[in-house]
């Protein structure tokens, strides 16, 4: 790994995970850089070929705040979050904001972020932003799970927390000592699925109250505002899937037989809509779910702490 950290500026640091992105990255950088409440970032490179390397480089020469690091392979948004997360424990930042290269956060994301951190007296699990599309809706694959208990803190509802227990890492807010007692994310996964076993490990299996804080806004810019299905997405991605159905086998293996039992019955209703709902690669598609649940039985990743 290649490595351009310099001294903490501040207690928040973004970790923002790139792979050949550069037009977006530097939108989200300069995003990052006009926070109302101030963080230091760290872009974290999966070994980009279009001229990341050169641009970070140089940035975080010029600027204090901004660190730089190349993990020397594409090792997926998994193990970008997995290393850039580690480095901001062992650097010492009390606070870690994750965030894909396509999160473009407002001036006060942060800010309000920080807020619901006082509220709550530091007393959480994640805390996670409301994503819009492009056209300023609800961002569809960035919907986060409420508990059904949220009720439970009823009280917080007025200043726009709720209680939740699955959020993606497109603005998730952690606090340091929470990293540290539950681990890291699973670099493993390599893709699909990474942030929803951590913010569940978390929430769920820890027991951690976690939270959506619906002041904290960002755009994420996708270029569809569509959730994924591997019924109707183009023939292309078919193979990605792969990881989707082999990492949700691990994820809900560990909540016991009631996550199982969901998970099969995910896979299923997963067929029935390709049966329904394909057009074409009918069989390349349950191929590709049921070969990957197999596999998902046998796939049992450590997870690493500190």
């Amino acid at each position: 790994m290649k490595f351009g950290l310099n001294m903490i500026m501040n207690k928040v640091i973004a970790v923002v995970v790139t792979y050949n992105r550069i037009k977006l990255l530097k939108q989200c950088v300069e995003a990052l850089q006009k926070q109302n409440y101030p963080c230091d970032i760290m872009i974290v490179n999966n070994n980009s070929g279009d001229g990341t390397e050169t641009w970070a480089i140089e940035i975080s020469k010029q600027k204090d705040i901004i660190k730089y690091m190349n993990t020397g392979d594409n090792i997926g948004g998994a193990g970008g979050f997995n290393a850039g997360m580690r480095w901001a424990v062992e650097l010492g930042y009390e606070f870690i904001w994750l965030m894909d290269d396509d999160c473009m956060p407002y001036e006060d994301s942060l800010e309000e972020l920080m807020i619901a951190h006082e509220r709550l007296g530091g007393t959480y699990g994640w805390l996670s932003s409301i994503a819009l599309w492009k056209d300023g809706k609800e961002c569809k694959m960035n919907r986060q799970k409420l508990k059904k208990s949220f009720y439970d803190y009823m009280e917080l509802i007025q200043y726009g927390l709720v209680e939740a227990e699955q959020a993606t890492f497109v603005s998730l807010f952690l606090n340091t000592p929470v990293v540290k007692k539950v681990g890291l994310p699973i670099k493993e996964f390599f893709i699909w699925g990474d942030d929803i076993e951590y913010t569940r490990r978390i929430a769920i299996r820890h027991k951690i109250a976690s939270f959506l804080v619906g002041k904290s806004k960002v755009i994420h810019l996708m270029e569809n505002n569509s959730e994924s299905n591997i019924a109707i997405d183009g023939v292309e991605r078919i193979p990605r899937y792969s990881y989707a159905f082999r990492n949700e086998n691990y994820l809900y293996r560990k909540e016991g037989w009631r996550g199982i039992v969901y998970y099969i019955a995910r896979c299923g209703m997963s067929i029935l809509r390709v049966f329904k709902y394909s057009k074409k690669n009918k069989i390349k598609r349950c191929y590709i779910v049921l070969s990957s649940m197999v596999r998902g039985f046998f796939f049992n990743p450590k997870i690493e702490r500190f």
